[in-house]
Parts: structure tokens; C-alpha cells; sequence
């Protein structure tokens, strides 16, 4: 598919914690943050799942997404993505179908089949046994798919006869599923199942061709969906000047750092903390090429460039920005200005 027009944009949140701040500031932050991108005219909106993580407080997505449509009139929310292997799909579908009831035509179910977390965490999350096993993922997936649907789904007994089960007693809508993934997997399984996939490409931009590939080549249509459906996340951060953009850049750029070398994790840092800590330590000298490379740093009318560029070069419609620049010490903690500012001048230079 060309994009010969700006992509659709939308946003994905993984509710970012600073240094001081506290969860309640936190996700009074991101709440004002998706109204911001309602008002400012994105497709969606889709908060991350991620556990025992000090700079995330993205750990249950469906709370999050019931408190996000509450506030918003028109966009989509939803999870990206709900972590398939640490719940029961019966529940996933109960939570999703209840979503889909309180705000009709505005809710998407990501799906993906990652931990979220460290292998400890990933154990006490996973004690409800066969739900858990991560080889079940497709079959939890049509099961999903099943039970949020109005028909509902039938359990047969091996001496005969069924049982129906619905994830809500008279659904009228489901919600939207789609399948995450950063692998051939979850591409190749999306294009089996017949459903929209996402890329990861916030984290994961390697083999990211390939996957993409895989699901346009052996795509099947289904009741969901008749052609393939893709977008791919990005991480952007848009300022009034280059300076600032990289200057807001360079606390996440630690993070990963840290990620990367398995250091202990701490909430996100302020730029003046980052720059400080980064004359003594050098945490994010070696991953900053790599950042400029894939992430989408500066001005407004740079990041629209690059997302413009993006969008043709892989062939989509839409475009998810992961706003991660961090804030100055001075800013408040329940608010994002800096991540509200990439938002406005990043629509504003594509024309939406």
C-alpha cells in the first residue's frame, strides 16, 4: 500500500513515572495526556502492559482504558497490548466485552504473548495454570475472539452434549482485536487467524520487514477482516527546538541503557537529573546513535518528516507514536506538557 497522504496518527502510553512522582500523578498525567489527543484528532489510543517496572505504571490495561474512555469522546482506546499468557481469556474477554459496552465502537483489544516483565514476576502472574501456557497462545486467542462475540462460545463435553458461555449476556459490538508482536510469530499467527497486526517497532525495529512480509503474503480473510490491517509504533518526541527535543530525549535514552545492560531500574529521570548523571556515568553515550537512527527526535516538521517517510517506506496508513520525552524538574508532576507539546506540533506539521 502507498501512503501518498499523511498517515493516521495515534498514541501508545506506558504511563511513564518520574523521579518524585507518584502513581496517582502519574496516571492523572496520561489521562490528561489522552484527552489532549482526543481533542487534537488521533485515531487511538492504547496503554502498554508492563509489571514491577518503577518507571511504568502501565500495569493493567483494561483499568486504564475504562478511565480513558470516560474522559474522551470520540477516540479508540484500548491495550497495546494485553499480555494473553498472565490472564484467562474468559476474563480478558469479560473485562473487553464490558469495555466494549461502556464506550460502543471505541475499543481495541491488543493481544500479545510476552511477559511484561522479569521471569519472577512472569511466575506469580502465571499461577492459574493451563491459562498460562504460552504454547495455548492461538487457541486462547480464538477463544477470546469467541466468547466477546454476541453469538458467545460452546464448550463440548467429551461424553456429549455443551455448555454456552458468553463474556457478556447480550453483547451487541465487540471490540476490536488485534495481534502484537515483535517476531515472525505473531505475524504469521495474525495472518492465519484472519486479524490486524502491529509491529512493535518502539522496541523491536529488527526484523521488521520480514514480519510484515509474512503477514501481507499469508494473510487468509476471515470474519474479522477481509485484507491485511497494519501500523507500526515508533518513538517520537517533537519540540519547538531541536535542542529541547534532544535534551527530552536523552532520560528514556538511559532507560534503555539500563534495560540493555541490565542495571537496576529507577523511574524515569528529569532532563536536568539525566544531564547531570550523564557527565559522571556516560549511561547513554553508546545507544545514542542507535536512538537517532530509530527513534524520531526534533522539531515538529522533522518528526512529521520521518514519520512521513516511515509510513511510505513500510506501507501503511497509520502511524502509533510512543511520546517518551521526559520532563524538566520545574514542570508539573500530573501533567505531561512536554509529551502534550510533541502531540500538538506532530499533528499540526502533518496537516491533521
Amino acid at each position: 500500500m502507498s501512503t501518498s497522504t499523511a498517515p493516521a496518527l495515534s498514541v501508545l502510553d506506558l504511563v511513564p513515572v518520574r523521579t518524585g512522582q507518584t502513581t496517582p500523578q502519574a496516571i492523572a498525567a496520561s489521562m490528561g495526556l489522552a484527552e489532549h489527543a482526543d481533542r487534537l484528532g488521533y485515531r487511538r489510543y492504547w496503554f502498554a502492559e508492563h509489571h514491577n517496572m518503577p518507571a511504568v505504571a502501565s500495569t493493567a490495561p483494561p483499568v486504564l482504558v475504562a478511565a480513558a474512555a470516560a474522559r474522551t469522546r470520540r477516540i479508540r482506546v484500548g491495550s497495546g497490548g494485553v499480555m494473553l499468557p498472565n490472564h484467562s481469556p474468559l476474563v480478558v474477554a469479560e473485562q473487553f466485552a464490558a469495555l466494549e459496552a461502556l464506550a460502543p465502537g471505541r475499543i481495541d483489544l491488543g493481544l500479545g504473548r510476552a511477559p511484561g516483565s522479569d521471569p519472577v514476576i512472569t511466575q506469580l502472574l502465571r499461577q492459574s495454570g493451563t491459562t498460562s501456557d504460552v504454547e495455548r497462545f492461538p487457541d486462547h486467542v480464538r477463544d477470546i475472539l469467541a466468547l466477546a462475540s454476541p453469538e458467545g462460545a460452546s464448550v463440548r463435553f467429551t461424553s456429549g452434549g455443551t455448555y454456552d458461555i458468553h463474556a457478556t449476556p447480550a453483547a451487541v459490538s465487540t471490540p476490536e482485536v488485534w495481534l502484537l508482536g515483535s517476531s515472525d510469530y505473531s505475524a504469521q499467527l495474525a495472518a492465519a487467524q484472519g486479524l490486524p497486526y502491529v509491529f512493535a517497532n518502539h522496541f523491536a525495529g529488527d526484523g521488521l520487514e520480514r514480519a510484515l512480509a509474512l503477514y501481507r503474503e499469508g494473510f487468509q480473510p476471515s470474519a474479522h477482516l477481509d485484507a491485511p490491517r497494519t501500523f507500526l509504533t515508533v518513538n517520537a518526541i517533537a519540540a519547538d527546538t531541536d535542542d529541547e527535543a534532544h535534551a527530552r530525549a536523552l532520560p528514556q535514552i538511559r532507560t534503555m541503557a539500563r534495560l540493555r545492560g541490565n542495571k537496576p531500574l529507577t523511574p524515569l529521570e528529569t532532563v536536568e537529573q539525566a544531564r547531570a548523571a550523564e557527565q559522571d556515568d556516560h549511561l547513554a553515550a553508546p545507544l545514542m546513535g542507535w536512538a537517532r537512527e530509530r527513534w524520531l527526535i526534533g522539531t515538529g516538521a522533522a518528526v512529521a518528516d520521518g514519520i512521513r517517510a516511515f509510513a511510505e517506506r513500510v506501507g501503511v496508513d497509520e502511524v502509533m507514536i510512543s511520546p517518551v520525552g521526559a520532563s524538566y524538574d520545574a514542570e508539573p508532576m500530573d501533567a505531561a506538557p512536554g509529551r502534550a507539546r510533541s502531540l500538538e506540533l506532530i499533528v499540526d506539521a502533518l496537516g491533521g
